[in-house]
């Protein structure tokens, strides 16, 4: 078939139309993918290849945790049901939010591993699922992920601090904080700036001082004065040396090394005898973990006693290299002085079991939490209780591993959350006191009062009024600025591994609390 005609031109009209189509559909797809969650979720963006951001839902983060974050989701969706939409004739439940800052991914050097994200989840979500049992707001527990090495905290401070102008579900404070870095100093300072109460449940760095930033760790000052305590009732033959991590941006280590030499340099000779290495946690900085020096160090120099200035996961590898080039012929134990939340499974192995064995050494750890605890709740605190209920069914539902308490961070992380979530219920006694209708949201405590709250506990020999009895201890906070906001009265345990046959009257030690010492009636029991 044959056409005659040529094909009609396109005149302005036709342009026009074909014109306002294609706009139309642009801008469609532009609505659609920007009404859409981004890959890591609602309230998360990408930034480096990871989630960033901060979030009340499930999100991607390692395999290991995601049931562990669903469970959370699911508590947080229920808290939010019991508030906008009560079943039955149920009244509304007002609630508040707190936010998890942390990492949620893990690979070889970043600031926590696998089974610290997850034990630290687990602590947290027990001490939500504790704090969500019980009369007074209810509460939210959000995922405030900050990067691998804590560095993409910029953004998630700016939303954080959004969040606090809600007046009807305000952000009330932040716990997480997992580490002592240059960036977590910069985080945190931060986040004072913006007025919002943070818990560092596990920071132990004693320049980690900031007015709104409350440590329920003690901090290395004080586990080095439990330290001293130990060395004067065993005492050996003084010949010590410092190992120390000389990693750059590592606040912890190097305060560590700081507070060791302070307090045992001049016993010990360690300014003429020490090592050091670089660690395996951060960006590559050299080599890691190069121990030979250290151990050759031990051997000429005879020494009797190590104090590690480093961090739970290099010890391992000083440990094996000293059991396969550390036999020369030391005479006695040698024992490895370190301070931590617990003690780390991977200390207690059976494979470091051996090879500490070989080496004649044992490991003597100041901490903030005592394994023995898990083991035999009727020797631990007096909060121990309803957490360890709460974990145990937490453990049995998301297989925490084996060991899943005794590193510590499961009970500080439960004490961190547990400690915000106690000034809330305070603060909001207070405000609907004689007040019926208590659900007010317009009545909600903000972190001004929050913050205050936290700051009033009074302690005076036994008693306390305001501490928080916690899966740590009972303890407080002694005021504005007191002791940079570090924990009053908090317990401090001194765990050997293995543990070490005494006799001739050398009992354990009396318990050792921050800033009250081992006398008797100087905290609550």
């Amino acid at each position: 078939m044959m056409f005659n005609h040529p094909p009609k031109e396109w005149g302005p009209l036709e342009w026009l139309v074909t014109a306002v189509v294609v706009i139309a559909l642009v801008a469609g797809l532009l609505t659609w993918n920007s009404s859409r969650p981004g890959p890591c979720g609602d309230g998360l963006e990408e930034i480096a290849g990871e989630c960033v951001g901060v979030t009340d839902q499930a999100f991607d983060a390692d395999e290991k945790t995601k049931s562990l974050i669903e469970a959370v989701a699911d508590e947080n969706d229920r808290v939010r049901q019991d508030w906008e939409n009560p079943s039955g004739d149920k009244a509304p439940v007002p609630y508040v939010r707190v936010a998890l800052m942390m990492p949620f991914t893990s690979n070889a050097s970043s600031a926590m591993t696998g089974d610290m994200i997850r034990r630290a989840l687990a602590g947290a979500l027990a001490a939500q699922l504790e704090a969500n049992s019980a009369s007074g707001p209810h509460y939210q527990l959000l995922f405030a992920p900050d990067g691998k090495h804590l560095g993409e905290w910029k953004p998630v401070v700016d939303r954080l601090a959004e969040m606090t102008r809600d007046k009807e579900t305000p952000l009330v404070g932040v716990t997480g904080i997992p580490s002592s870095t240059t960036e977590t100093r910069k985080s945190v300072a931060e986040l004072t700036r913006r007025g919002i109460p943070t818990v560092g449940p596990v920071i132990t760095a004693a320049s980690m001082n900031f007015r709104y930033f409350f440590k329920t760790s003690p901090n290395n000052e004080q586990f080095a004065k439990a330290l001293s305590r130990y060395l004067d009732r065993y005492p050996q033959k003084e010949k010590g040396l410092l190992l120390w991590d000389s990693r750059e941006g590592d606040v912890y280590s190097q305060n560590l090394r700081k507070v060791f030499d302070r307090h045992f340099g001049k016993t010990y000779d360690l300014k003429n005898h020490n090592s050091h290495y670089i660690g395996s946690s951060g960006e590559d900085q050299g080599i890691p973990q190069r121990f030979a020096d250290a151990v050759a160090r031990i051997c000429r120099d005879q020494a009797d006693t190590v104090f590690f200035a480093g961090r739970d996961q290099d010890l391992p590898a000083f440990i094996n290299r000293l059991a396969n080039e550390g036999g020369c012929e030391r005479s006695g134990k040698l024992r490895i002085l370190k301070v931590g939340i617990g003690l780390e499974p991977t200390l207690t192995s059976p494979d470091i079991e051996r090879s500490l064995d070989r080496a004649r050494a044992t490991i003597v750890d100041a901490s903030a939490y005592d394994p023995a605890w898990g083991k035999d709740p009727g020797a631990a605190p007096s909060g121990f209780s309803p957490f360890h209920a709460r974990f145990k069914k937490i453990d049995s539902e998301h297989e925490l591993g084996t060991k899943a308490l005794a590193d510590g961070y499961a009970a500080m992380y439960y004490d961190g959350f547990a400690l915000l979530a106690s000034a809330v219920d305070r603060s909001y006694s207070e405000i609907t006191e004689g007040d019926k209708e208590t659900s007010d949201p317009a009545r909600m405590p903000s972190v001004k009062d929050v913050y205050s709250t936290l700051t009033f506990s009074t302690i005076s020999g036994g008693t306390c009024t305001g501490c928080l009895v916690g899966a740590g201890g009972t303890y407080g906070f002694t005021g504005p600025g007191e002791n940079n906001q570090w924990a009053v009265c908090k317990p401090v345990p001194i765990i050997e591994f293995p543990p070490v046959a005494r006799s001739g009257g050398k009992e354990k030690l009396p318990l050792y609390r921050t800033y009250r010492g081992d006398k008797e009636k100087s905290c609550p029991s």
